[in-house]
């Protein structure tokens, strides 16, 4: 299998435990690991047949549009659904960073999923 990496991501998302921490969007980053097979689309050279990383990129800035969350763990399971249903990869992993303690560069999670 194959992958396509999108590397620190930076979106604005309304997450934190705390009611007033969610009032302000927060930077995050996000890291994307698509497992795909690119032996079709090398063959081709078509973006057609392979997981235009353009649009998850467009599709991860918008998710955060109206919404919020408590935890980054929530985020990237749910970011990690939408990529599954959406682009249809063999698998994701999504790692989310926070920026949020002091003395730290950040705090991430990170889950991978298979397609179901």
């Amino acid at each position: 299998m194959d992958t396509i990496t999108i590397s620190d991501l930076e979106v604005w998302y309304h997450v934190g435990v705390p009611d007033h921490e969610r009032v302000q969007t927060q930077r995050l980053a996000i890291t994307l690991r698509l497992v795909v097979d690119f032996r079709t689309a090398a063959a081709m050279d078509d973006v057609g047949a392979t997981i235009n990383y353009s649009e998850v990129a467009r599709r991860i800035i918008s998710f955060g549009d109206g919404r919020s969350w408590k935890l980054i763990e929530t985020v990237a399971v749910e970011l990690a659904e939408i990529i599954l249903r959406e682009f249809r990869p063999h698998s994701v992993t999504v790692e989310v960073k926070k920026f949020v303690l002091p003395n730290t560069r950040h705090v991430a999670v990170e889950v991978t999923r298979p397609t179901p």
